[in-house]
C-alpha cells in the first residue's frame, strides 16, 4: 500500500469514475476533473494531522504494481479515541481477498500505539445495507453490525449499517 499521487489519475477512474462501482457509495462516479480536485487535497493527504482527516492508501498489485483500490483511515474522535475505515476496489478483484488483507493492514495501523500508528479504540465501518459483500467484509475482519439505519443521509439508500 501507498499514498494516491496524480500518477494514479487513469487507474482511479477504472473504478471511482464506474457507476455500478459506486452505486452503494457516498459519492458518484469521478471524472478526471474531480478526481484532480481530491488528489490535490483528501485522497493526497500523506498525514493526518487533525480530528476529521483521512489518510487514503492505494492498494497495488505486487506482481505488477496496478493500482487495484483503495483503502481510507478517518480519524473521526480525539475524545472518544475513534477511527472509520472505508474502501472501494475494481471489481476485477472481487473475491480475491486483496480488500480483506488491505483492510486487515490499515486496521492494524488505526490500533497501533506507536508513533507509526493512530492509536484508536474503535473503527466503524458505514455502508449501504444493500451492500452485502462490504458488510461480508467488515465480518472478515472481526467487526460485528451495531446498527441498522432506515434513513441515513450518507448515502444514496434508504437503510445503512454500522459495524
Amino acid at each position: 500500500m501507498r499514498p494516491l499521487t496524480v500518477d494514479d489519475t487513469e487507474a482511479l477512474l477504472t473504478y471511482r469514475g464506474d457507476a455500478d462501482v459506486c452505486r452503494y457509495l457516498p459519492f458518484e462516479p469521478m471524472d478526471r476533473d474531480v478526481l484532480a480536485l481530491r488528489l490535490a487535497g483528501d485522497l493526497g493527504r500523506e498525514q493526518i494531522t487533525a480530528e476529521g482527516e483521512g489518510l487514503t492508501f492505494g492498494v497495488e498489485l505486487a506482481a505488477d504494481g496496478r493500482l487495484i483500490g483503495d483503502v481510507v483511515l478517518f480519524f473521526t474522535s480525539a475524545r472518544h479515541s475513534g477511527g472509520e475505515i472505508g474502501y472501494v476496489f475494481h471489481p476485477d478483484v472481487a473475491g480475491k481477498g486483496y480488500a480483506t488483507e488491505a483492510c486487515a493492514a490499515v486496521l492494524d495501523l488505526a490500533f497501533d500505539t506507536t508513533s507509526a500508528g493512530l492509536g484508536v479504540h474503535r473503527v466503524i465501518a458505514l455502508m449501504d445495507g444493500r451492500n452485502l459483500a462490504s458488510g461480508r467484509l467488515a465480518a472478515r475482519l472481526g467487526m460485528r453490525q451495531e446498527a441498522y439505519h432506515r434513513s441515513c443521509e450518507m448515502f444514496k439508500c434508504r437503510r445503512s449499517w454500522k459495524f
